[in-house]
């Protein structure tokens, strides 16, 4: 808990100055931007009184300066018009795209948008004898600072997602050492006292005790040691053998089916008698084993559970339906969330687990196909050949 509270005020600090300095960026390029656009302005206006002043020179006059401010001229792009908006001049457009119909018009048309003209008047000894207007656009460095900002912003997205990414990573890899540490103690925890049962039962059987209650407590205690293997293989990568799809399904089932209330009614059939994939037999049989208690707390202990299994050239299907209360699409995925549960009782895992399995194990997938609220929820287990 010290932990908690010492890091989470410095995370909150750190994403406001994180804010704070962008923000600033931002601003500081706006205003840059914003400058450098009124100096251009300022820029042309010069440019339009060096065309006046040079216009109404004199043979002896010294117009050098306003010859060099309209030769240097060369990053502000221009069109010069008459009072009919005909095109007379052109400056610091590309020569390759002028050639093409139309170029000039569009330039015009983006000038007119972007900034107001500037009027050029030309005189004869004082009157004015005819004017032009010079349209022009922002230079190629303003309209790259232009985009500066949302480049600068997709940067800081980018690298927000990494960390994030990062951290997200570190928290599943921290999360995964835990649930695998806990997995194994459990399964360590489970040896002892199942050594001691397998003992128990020879000395019962000693006894010449009802055969039949020996042998379902051969079974508790078989399933005691499955339970434990599963376990043990949490964290490492079992290996995968081509087994009997059918049968393994069919026996987990039976064995909730014998231990569950006669009101619930089990229809389990396959589409062929044998059907070959690479299984891990008792993690599959872990998987079937939570959807069918899954299905047995929706119901209640009362309805229809229903188990298909199917193939194609690909995979192999295996349907799970209940008549329970059902889903709402809103939680098909977060029912295979860690944690999420609606019992009272209960940790959340059982469809986790069961998404790990045969997505990290299996490589298959698993999901909600369909459900309807108060009828019953269908969950498809696809499984590659």
């Amino acid at each position: 808990m010290a932990l908690t509270k010492f890091t989470h005020p410095y995370r909150g600090l750190g994403v406001i100055v994180s804010f704070i300095l962008v923000s600033g960026i931002l601003w500081n390029t706006y205003l840059f931007f914003n400058r450098f656009k009124q100096e251009e302005r300022v820029k042309m206006e010069i440019l339009s009184k060096a065309y006046e002043r040079f216009s109404a020179a004199e043979l002896n006059t010294d117009v050098s300066l306003e010859h060099h401010i309209i030769e240097h001229n060369q990053t502000v792009p221009m069109i010069i018009t008459d009072k009919r908006d005909s095109i007379t001049m052109w400056s610091n457009l590309p020569p390759g795209k002028v050639a093409k119909e139309g170029y000039l018009r569009k330039q015009l048309a983006l000038m007119k948008n972007q900034n107001k003209p500037i009027v050029v008047r030309y005189t004869d000894k004082g009157v004015e004898k005819f004017r032009r207007y010079i349209y022009y656009r922002n230079s190629d460095l303003l309209t790259k600072l232009k985009y500066y900002p949302i480049a600068l912003i997709l940067i800081i997205c980018l690298f927000a997602t990494v960390i994030y990414l990062f951290f997200r990573s570190s928290k599943i890899a921290d999360e995964n050492k835990l649930w695998t540490g806990m997995a194994r103690e459990t399964a360590h925890q489970l040896g002892t006292p199942l050594s001691s049962l397998l003992g128990w039962i020879e000395l019962i059987r000693s006894e010449k005790i009802d055969t039949k209650i020996l042998a379902e407590i051969e079974k508790d205690t078989q399933r005691l040691h499955e339970i434990t293997n599963r376990f043990s293989k949490i964290g490492s990568f079992p290996s995968l053998e081509m087994q009997n799809v059918v049968p393994v399904t069919m026996n987990a089932v039976h064995y909730l089916q014998s231990r569950t209330s006669k009101q619930v009614d089990f229809d389990v059939k396959s589409s062929k008698e044998i059907i070959e994939i690479p299984l891990n037999r008792e993690l599959y049989g872990w998987v079937i084993e939570n959807l069918v208690k899954n299905a047995l707390d929706a119901m209640n202990g009362k309805g229809r559970i229903s188990l298909e299994i199917t193939e194609d050239d690909k995979a192999v299907f295996v349907r799970v339906s209940d008549t329970g209360k059902g889903l709402s699409k809103k939680v098909y995925k977060q029912v295979f969330s860690p944690g999420y549960t609606t019992k009272k009782r209960g940790w959340g895992l059982g469809l986790s687990l069961a998404k790990r399995i045969v997505e990290d194990y299996h490589k298959g997938s698993i999901k909600v196909l369909q459900s309807t609220i108060r009828q019953g929820t269908t969950f498809v287990i696809v499984l590659n050949k």
